[in-house]
């Protein structure tokens, strides 16, 4: 499915909430005090990937990025490129597409790296969800960060889905992107305001970052989905959805579903906790077999019908 242009956070040309980050980071750079590793660690969906953009917009095209309200002009001629990914002094790798890497892949990786820019500036080598890269392009990755050099700082997303290398965390000075219940909410509500959203979620008792928060309402508008609704019904649509659009998003909202429907079953004392607890790890279990393995959809969807027929 398609998702409005500004959830890239290529695309978002202002920033939300994060304006004193900014203005930490922006403080380093121009005191020559940055270091050469910066990772910025925190859920999926809390800002890291907008602020390190900005940070970017700010040093690359000063004269179009207004710093009093973190925001970026469209005419900016530095966020076309920046945006297709052509723009020398910024090097932006996803840890995605580093999952499996062939011995080339690394060298042409450190060529691209160590390659003069065209800007007599420094250059940022940006590593969004580095706790995806696989081993060898972490250790090849290594090589090139204890390598000197005065141009190249490297910029490490980590959105702590799984643990990541000790030898890049004892390498990195890291920056801990955590936001409080307030800060949630207000970054939320700006971004609702600033984009006319319509809500579809409760914010309040959603308990999602805000990058989770907006594309998770998107989706529950785009097909009529509220976490009330029928468990079994909700649970085979983002099941259908995901194996038709291949977008990990439907399963992370499901993920969400799961949380939301057996916390409501839990305070409304409807199950025993025991029962509870029981349940909802059968249900987790066989959803992660079903994207480990590729198991039948329909019946995954009939496993956890039956389940809650005994219950």
């Amino acid at each position: 499915m398609s998702f409005p242009l500004f959830f890239d956070p290529k695309n978002s040309l202002k920033l939300f909430g994060l304006n004193e980050n900014l203005e930490f980071i922006s403080k380093l750079y121009s005191m020559r005090k940055l270091p050469k590793v910066l990772m910025f660690s925190g859920q999926k969906g809390s800002g890291k990937s907008t602020l390190i953009n900005h940070f970017l917009f700010s040093i690359f095209d000063s004269q179009q990025y207004q710093i009093k309200n973190c925001t970026l002009s469209e005419k900016s001629i530095f966020l076309k490129q920046f945006q297709k990914n052509i723009f020398s002094n910024v090097v932006y790798l996803k840890g995605a597409d580093f999952k499996s890497v062939k011995v080339d892949d690394i060298r042409d990786l450190k060529k691209t790296i160590l390659q003069s820019t065209i800007l007599d500036k420094e250059r940022f080598i940006v590593l969004d969800d580095v706790e995806l890269f696989n081993k060898n392009s972490l250790n090849a990755l290594l090589k090139i960060i204890e390598e000197p050099s005065n141009k190249n700082f490297f910029l490490l997303i980590n959105n702590k889905s799984k643990p990541i290398l000790e030898t890049i965390k004892s390498r990195s000075l890291e920056i801990k992107l955590i936001l409080n219940e307030n800060q949630r909410l207000k970054i939320i509500e700006d971004i609702v305001n600033f984009y006319s959203i319509e809500l579809f979620l409760d914010p309040n008792n959603s308990r999602l970052s805000p990058g989770n928060f907006v594309k998770f309402n998107h989706i529950c508008k785009e097909y009529n989905i509220s976490p009330l609704d029928d468990f079994i019904e909700n649970f085979s649509l983002l099941l259908n959805l995901y194996k038709k659009e291949k977008d990990i998003l439907f399963i992370n909202l499901l993920f969400f579903i799961i949380d939301f429907y057996f916390n409501n079953l839990k305070n409304q004392n409807l199950l025993e906790n025991k029962k509870i607890f029981e349940i909802k790890n059968y249900i987790l279990d066989n959803l992660n077999n079903f994207l480990l393995y590729n198991i039948n959809l329909n019946s995954l969807t009939n496993a956890v019908s039956e389940k809650f027929k005994y219950e």
